[in-house]
């Protein structure tokens, strides 16, 4: 399910054997629903089946049933989650509403054993729990791969800022050859009107003149050719020095990365599988621990006359007397695995060790991403360094093949040079012998003329270089501002990456804080002036590295009977003002990570320790910002809240 389906659907629940509950079904109205009873009466349960539907693990399957289910409709569409025991374990089934309960589990589920309410308590991690949600891991990555690419456009704007001084002189070497073409067409008509003229003046050896004239025309051709050989094999070497240089300076970079971070990707890929599968342990543990003490919780809340007697094996007997004698053994719970009569301190200290355990747990967990983090920040080093190898050897490579082509192609061109100088040698003498004294103003005429003409469309030949040149540059620096626009972008993308997890935190401790003092406001606790939260930075060593880690410390300031405020600590903090705060601080973060919009339905439970009226006005503040309200209440809490709230009081 992607959005929460907003709106005056309603929400109807079908329970099979889930915690307490044999069957039910039950129907939501959008707004506030009161679940009104006394303890053991399977109001817990119920909110347990609504997670159950949307998807939460955190669910348990009645203890003398071997399948259970639930069902959810809501609007059009039905889903249905599925229980089933087998050899011991729970199987879960079906389609649930989300397909990640992450987040509804930390900040809309709100039970007695809810992490987020419980981590003001028990002291734990106020910032790792709000940023538990959030893939830093994904964004960092996000980070590294929009930097390379800023990397290469900023490459490409400053080789266009070299490319339009490049465009300067190229304009104006085209300019220069254009003038001095036009001055070698004009030598070239005058030489030409001069041979026009001596032509008139000969009348005899048209013969000998042709023989001339053709002898003339291969060495011209041959000039041309060689003086082509010639520019050719000036280009080539200039390459060949170009070429050089690269790959000298490639050699230098691979030199330098020769000293950069070691390891073995496949190892430090395997050693963060191992880690992740240890993680996936622990959380499997933790929400193991989670429902057992939740289960131990609940025992010492009492367990039901009715459920008693069938535990012990007892025939039916007078309600009353029931209640009577549980109510005589108060010290005493019944153990809903076997029936047994056990000490309620018992009970206490299996719970403080389980909750020790998932003290610890929780601290491990912490450790191993932690330590996740650290080897992806390294493997990512190592897949940057070794890409930076491969490129650079890469196009060491194609330099080596392209130096020994272009060598290749040096020594073919020195040869043909040879061979034309030799050709052009033995016309020139053939030209010599046809000479006459009577020609011989015509043949200089001639040279002159051909050596004209080479010359002209050597320089042709250079300004279609020239002009080749301008087009491929003028057509990349039209390509500018596309590349100004993508960096401006890039450079918002980043930013907003760079302060995403800031903005993150500042707006939890933000919404904290406010709701914080809007709700003491209303509550009105004596001497209680202001509980808040204060980002801070702590320098910490992670493995070999000392790194700035940010936590969230939680101040509490109260009154003297004068006035005078001061420092307290979170331990003073009696067990409603504690409640209330978790409270808030898990509505922090349904509304920083936008909950509603993925989950329509809020769940509390377990307020016993706050007093009705400020249990009737933490309602009503907190049903603002869910579509569905769904808290379990004591009678007299539940007729404190507003009695326009729809009541659920047969489970």
């Amino acid at each position: 399910m992607g959005t929460s389906q907003l709106g005056t659907e309603k929400l109807q629940l079908s329970v099979e054997n889930i915690g307490g509950i044999d069957s039910t079904t039950v129907e939501f109205s959008p707004g506030v629903t009161a679940l009104a009873g006394r303890n053991a009466t399977n109001r817990t349960s119920l909110l347990q089946a609504i997670m159950a539907a949307f998807g939460s693990d955190r669910v348990s399957l009645k203890g003398d049933a071997d399948a259970g289910s639930v069902e959810m409709q809501l609007g059009d569409e039905t889903y249905r989650r599925t229980l089933e025991r087998r050899n011991g374990t729970i199987i879960r089934g079906g389609e649930p509403y989300l397909e990640s309960t992450e987040l509804a589990d930390l900040f809309a589920f709100l039970l007695e054993s809810n992490e987020a309410r419980q981590a003001v308590a028990r002291g734990d991690d106020l910032r790792e729990l709000i940023m538990r949600p959030v893939d830093t891991n994904a964004i960092q990555a996000e980070i590294k791969q929009l930097e390379a690419r800023q990397r290469s456009v900023e490459e490409e704007l400053s080789s266009l800022d070299s490319l339009a001084d490049d465009l300067v002189s190229l304009e104006e070497r085209r300019a220069q050859l254009t003038d001095q073409i036009e001055a070698k067409q004009s030598a070239l008509a005058e030489k030409e009107a001069e041979l026009e003229e001596a032509d008139t003046d000969v009348e005899e050896g048209r013969a000998d003149k042709r023989e001339l004239e053709s002898a003339l025309d291969e060495l011209h051709d041959a000039r041309a050719s060689l003086d082509d050989a010639r520019f050719e094999l000036d280009t080539q070497r200039e390459s060949l020095d170009a070429l050089d240089e690269e790959r000298e300076s490639i050699e230098a970079e691979l030199a330098e990365l020769t000293g950069g971070p070691g390891g073995d990707i496949d190892e430090i890929d395997s050693e963060i599988d191992r880690l992740r599968e240890r993680q996936r342990s622990i959380d499997g543990t933790v929400n193991e621990l989670q429902t057992i003490i939740q289960f131990n919780e609940e025992m010492l809340e009492g367990t039901s006359p009715e459920i008693a007697q069938s535990l012990r094996g007892e025939t039916s007997a007078d309600p009353e007397s029931l209640t009577d004698q549980l109510m005589a053994d108060s010290e005493q719970v019944v153990c809903w695995t076997c029936g047994s009569e056990v000490e309620r301190a018992e009970i206490e200290q299996t719970l403080e060790r389980l909750q020790e355990l998932r003290s610890d747990r929780f601290e491990e967990r912490n450790e191993l991403r932690a330590d996740i983090d650290e080897l992806q920040e390294t493997r990512n080093s190592l897949q940057t360094h070794e890409r930076e190898r491969e490129s650079l050897e890469s196009r060491l490579e194609q330099i080596e093949q392209e130096l020994d082509e272009r060598e290749q192609r040096v020594e073919a061109l020195q040869e043909d040079r040879s061979v034309l100088e030799a050709e052009i040698e033995g016309l020139e003498a053939d030209v010599e012998d046809l000479q006459e004294e009577d020609y011989s103003n015509i043949l200089d005429l001639h040279k002159d003329a051909n050596k004209i003409e080479f010359e002209i469309g050597r320089l042709q030949t250079q300004r279609e270089s020239v002009e080749s040149e301008i087009e491929s540059i003028e057509a990349r620096i039209d390509e500018r501002d596309s590349l100004t626009e993508e960096k401006a972008d890039l450079a918002d993308e980043l930013a907003d990456l760079r302060t995403k997890i800031e903005q993150i935190e500042q707006q939890a401790v933000d919404q904290f804080n406010d709701h914080m003092e809007t709700v003491l406001d209303l509550l009105e606790y004596a001497n209680l002036e202001r509980i808040w939260i204060e980002r801070t930075e702590h320098q910490v060593t992670r493995g070999r590295r000392s790194v700035t880690e940010r936590t969230f410390d939680l101040h509490v300031i109260r009154s003297t009977d004068s006035g005078v405020a001061y420092e307290d600590t979170v331990d003073h903090l009696s067990e409603s003002e504690r409640e209330v705060t978790g409270l808030v601080f898990a509505l922090a973060g349904y509304l920083v990570h936008e909950v509603h919009k993925t989950v329509p339905v809020m769940l509390l439970d377990s307020l016993e320790a706050i007093d009705s009226d400020r249990i009737a006005t933490l309602v009503e503040y907190v049903a603002d910002h869910a579509e569905f309200l769904v808290a379990a209440l004591l009678p007299e809490d539940a007729a404190a809240v507003d009695q326009q709230y729809d009541r659920i009081t047969e489970i």
